[in-house]
């Protein structure tokens, strides 16, 4: 399907109907997935009551075990999703290149390393990790940014000083991890793995309104996001302010990034991957964001699945999924670019 122009009076807007039918399949595939979610447990549900439930008609054990235990932890997990997926599309598309992901390029390892700080150092509540997990997020980015400034910010200095972060970060929360007594060392390699178990309204609510204010900034910027993928000159020239829009997006990308992170720990892969399929689905130019952010909550909705249902009765932290199934996608990637002689 081709893009569709409307016109009214003087005005004309074009539409690309594909990625409209894309996004909405997509957004029907994640809701459709936590439905599922919701039902799933030690105690079934049928899907059919589920959704009887979440419209008020269910009976009392039903309301308590859907509104009250599972349906945060859903909610947790579609927003974090959509979170990573936008965080992603967004610095692929300012690098201009695949692997610049945050998962790739240190910010994931920066937010992990506030975090981690937090719990080894200070031993702080569940609310602190998430400010720490928030501020090493925001350092990280800004460090990242001003060692890639060079007349401007462009992509594989990005990608490559991102890279660099990322390693050292990783020694770093290594170190801190070998500081740490055994019940803090526990605690953080659970909160490192990533994971929406126990999830409850006290991380919807932060994470909600994170969304609630970053995606609509998001989004009013998507599309002198989509004229900066064809060059800083062309971009100038349609009358963009190149710098600030890539500020102002990069800002929002890590602060999505931070707040899924803060709510569910350091998730891996799915801002990497999310929204390269969003594109392929779509097959339209520039970021793709609400599709690629419905493909990051179906992801990850039915990652969380798996891990409940695909081993039986060991049941894995979501991070492992996601992390299992990036990197297998993330070797087919290294190895298609090196095909196609981009790396």
């Amino acid at each position: 399907m081709r893009g569709t122009t409307l016109r009214r009076g003087g005005l004309s807007l074009r539409v690309d109907t594909r990625g409209m039918v894309v996004g909405l399949l997509l957004a029907v595939a994640a809701l459709g997935m936590g439905v599922v979610l919701v039902g799933t447990g030690d105690f079934p549900i049928p899907a059919a009551d589920v959704v009887r439930t979440l419209l008020g008609e269910g009976d009392p054990t039903q309301d308590f075990i859907v509104n009250e235990l599972r349906l945060p932890r859903l909610l947790v997990g579609l927003l974090v999703g959509a979170a990573l997926g936008l965080s992603g599309a967004i610095f692929q598309s300012i690098s201009k290149n695949p692997l610049g992901s945050p998962d790739v390029i240190g910010f994931s390892q920066g937010s992990a390393a506030g975090g981690l700080t937090v719990i080894v150092l200070t031993q702080g509540s569940p609310l602190a990790v998430a400010a720490g997990a928030v501020v090493g997020g925001l350092l990280t980015g800004l460090a990242v940014y001003a060692l890639a400034w060079k007349h401007g910010v462009h992509g594989y200095r990005l990608v490559l000083i991102g890279i660099g972060a990322s390693a050292l970060l990783g020694s770093v929360n290594g170190y801190l991890l070998t500081k740490a007594d055994d019940l803090d060392a526990a605690r953080a390699v659970a909160w490192m793995t990533g994971s929406l178990n126990g999830r409850d309204w006290e991380q919807v609510w932060p994470l909600l309104w994170s969304c609630v204010v970053l995606i609509p900034v998001v989004l009013w910027h998507s599309p002198a996001l989509r004229m900066l993928e064809m060059g800083d000159d062309s971009a100038y020239s349609l009358g963009v302010p190149v710098e600030r829009t890539r500020t102002v997006m990069m800002l929002a990308s890590v602060l999505l990034l931070t707040a899924a992170t803060a709510a569910a720990g350091p998730i891996s892969f799915v801002a990497l991957v999310a929204p390269q399929l969003a594109r392929r689905l779509t097959r339209s130019p520039g970021p793709n964001l609400l599709p690629a952010a419905w493909m990051g909550a179906a992801l990850l909705i039915s990652a969380d699945w798996a891990s409940q249902r695909a081993f039986g009765s060991d049941q894995l932290p979501v991070g492992v999924v996601t992390g299992l199934l990036g990197g297998v996608y993330l070797v087919w990637l290294l190895a298609t670019e090196r095909k196609a002689g981009r790396i």
